[in-house]
Formats: C-alpha cells, structure tokens, sequence
C-alpha cells in the first residue's frame, strides 16, 4: 500500500464545495472518482481543507492510499482525461506514509480579489468579488495589520462553524491594489469556516469609509460575529494552498496570477 499526496487546482463555480456530498456535483466527488477509474478500486481522498460552494484553488492537496501499481504519470495523466475541465491534477507523488494532508500543513495561504469598478466586469464574473464604491486600500491595509499574530477569531466564525478551538495565528495580511482589482493575501496556520470572507466584508467596511481602521480592533475583541462585516462573495476567494515541513518534498505553492 503506498501514499499518494496530489495537488488539484479547480474552479468552484458550478460546484457545491469541495465536500463530497450525496447528489450534489462536488469537486471531491470529480476526483475520487476520476482516481478509483485510473486505481480500478474504490479511493477515498483526505483533503488540506474543505473549500465552500464557489470557492476556487491554486494547489488544493489531498493525500490517499493504493496498492494499484501505477507510475505518477499514469496517475496525472489517467485521472486528469477522466475529470471536467474546471478540474485539474497538478501533480502527484509517492509520500511517506507519515504525511497527513490536513494534520501536517503548517500554513495555508489564501487570496481574496475584489474588483473595484463603478461597471460590474463580465471577464471577471464568478472570478472575483465586486465592489461598485472605491475602497480606500491604504485603511483597509493598516486595519489588516491589526489581526495579525495569534487571536480569537470568534468575531469572525461563521454561525454553522464546528472548530473545536476559535484561537488562529495569522502569520500575514497584505492588502493592494492593481488597476480595477483590490487583492488581500491572507496567511495563517489555519482558517475557520468563512474566517477569510468575514474578515475580507470587515475590511471593506473600513475601505468604504464606514469604519476607522481601529474598528477592526474592537470587532476582534468582541468576539461577536454580529458587530463585524458582511460575508464577502465566494466568488472571490482563492485557495492557494497549504504548506508542508520540507521532508515531505512536495512541491512550492504556485504564485498566485490573478489579477496579473
């Protein structure tokens, strides 16, 4: 039997969510079905983090067992031919039995990319986030900079959230703008459910003028999801990956490329 760790990049649009879920077209569900084809016996596959209805990856990591005797290209090739075009395998490789593609990640990184425009964008539809009011992305910078470092993120926990523990350690926030697009790059240990979209509607706040930026303070003090901002789209949200210890011999995250 032997351990395979794959990094899928798709888009969530027309999905619902990773999660594989009975009667729904999911992305877990594309792959695992795509992997049992090429392994010719069920496969079941772990995932880095479970994404939500919408939500796009760069380098999803997902890890399962075989004792199917194939070669990596066999693998990438075979399954890749067998799933949607909105789904991809980017690579795939035998790993130590040890690795665990949730409970061995030490960092997950994710991008939120808000178009900023008066006009919505048809090229950017399902692609990003709209905001028709100009966002002020010095603020909204400043007031990122006051979640990072480890904190209680209850203020920004979705209602339907089953984390055991609301503690986080943000290790960076960058907030820029290119042309037409405001991007936030957020980078933590890990994330709770809505955590990046809650606190992406927060900053907006302060970007449109609404809030100062030591609002932000106060909502994470708080603790009340309430007193904090709207949910961001989906549609915005890119999961760009975890990070392993360099044991493992994965590969890098890929750099994000939207927008250019």
């Amino acid at each position: 039997m032997t351990r395979f760790a794959v990094g899928v990049e798709y888009i969530g649009t027309g999905f619902s969510g990773w999660q594989a879920l009975a009667g729904r077209r999911t992305v877990q569900g594309e792959v695992e079905a795509a992997l049992s084809a090429v392994a010719d016996h069920p496969v079941s596959v772990v995932t880095a983090g479970r994404t939500d209805a919408g939500v796009h990856a760069q380098q999803q990591v997902v890890h399962f067992d075989s004792d199917s005797r194939r070669s990596a290209y066999a693998w990438l090739m075979g399954s890749n031919t067998r799933l949607p075009q909105e789904v991809n395998l980017r690579w795939i490789q035998p790993v130590d039995a040890r690795f665990h593609a949730r409970y061995a990640a030490v960092r997950r990184s994710y991008r939120y990319v808000i178009h900023n425009h008066s006009a919505r964008s048809a090229l950017a539809y399902q692609r990003s986030g709209w905001w028709p009011q100009t966002l002020d992305v010095n603020a909204m910078h400043s007031a990122a900079q006051i979640l990072v470092g480890e904190h209680d993120f209850s203020a920004f926990r979705d209602s339907q959230c089953q984390s055991r523990t609301t503690v986080r350690r943000m290790y960076a926030i960058n907030v820029q703008r290119r042309r037409d697009f405001i991007v936030i790059d957020v980078c933590g240990n890990a994330f709770l459910h809505h955590m990046v979209r809650n606190i992406v509607g927060t900053l907006a706040q302060v970007g449109l003028g609404k809030q100062p930026v030591q609002w932000v303070a106060q909502v994470l003090a708080g603790g009340d999801r309430r007193q904090a901002g709207m949910t961001a789209p989906a549609a915005g949200l890119y999961f760009v990956g975890p990070e392993y210890p360099a044991e493992f011999a994965l590969p890098p995250l890929p750099r994000p490329w939207f927008p250019a």
